[in-house]
């Protein structure tokens, strides 16, 4: 699910719609997070920007009695929130970025935007390429958890392909689903990219 699903409709593009609609989901549905630096950026600033725009996101920031009780988001370590970066990288020049970690992995980094540029798309009111910007690396991101998964024993190599295969089809579905006024280009061109990338690797 994107946010928002309409960039032009303004309720659903103000900032507090967008981080309220988010963590109040993940707080229903406790789903496993997963990011690249997201412990100490990604999370972090929702936070922050959340508290800032006046959301309330009670059950994303519950806790649980005991540590071994329950989904706890804001403990370091736990399968609640997963860290890719925090498994992967060293202190200083010895981690790679979300970048160069996916094109070692034969998996598409950055295509036309980067995170630091994120907060003048928002100034300049461009939030379709954001929506297109934070749908690209989300896909990188999950494309390089499966590879670590996979690194770690959680699939055989028949279920890594059926994994991928689903990212795929996931690509597909959106792009055929979409109305032609939402873009799909950033879409089409990260599954061409990877379809590439895996063919010579």
């Amino acid at each position: 699910m994107s946010l928002p699903r309409d960039v032009h409709d303004p309720e659903q593009a103000a900032e507090a719609s967008i981080i309220g609609t988010f963590l109040n989901a993940v707080g229903d549905h406790k789903p496993q997070l997963v990011g690249y630096n997201s412990q100490s950026a990604d999370l972090k600033i929702l936070l922050q920007r959340g508290l800032a725009s006046g959301v309330q996101a009670a059950e994303f920031c519950r806790r649980p009695d005991k540590p071994w009780e329950g989904i706890d988001y804001f403990a370091r370590g736990t399968d609640a929130h997963v860290d890719i970066k925090e498994i992967v990288g060293g202190w200083g020049k010895a981690t790679p970025s979300l970048n160069e970690l996916a094109v070692a992995c034969a998996v598409p980094g950055k295509l036309d935007t980067a995170g630091d540029q994120v907060a003048e798309l928002w100034l300049d009111g461009e939030l379709d390429r954001i929506v297109a910007y934070n749908e690209t690396d989300a896909l990188t991101t999950y494309a390089v958890w499966l590879r670590l998964a996979f690194f770690a024993g959680h699939f055989s190599v028949d279920e890594y392909a059926t994994e991928q295969q689903r990212i795929t089809d996931l690509i597909d579905h959106l792009v055929a689903s979409r109305p032609v006024s939402q873009m799909t280009s950033h879409l089409t061109a990260w599954q061409q990219e990877w379809q590439r990338l895996r063919s010579i690797c």
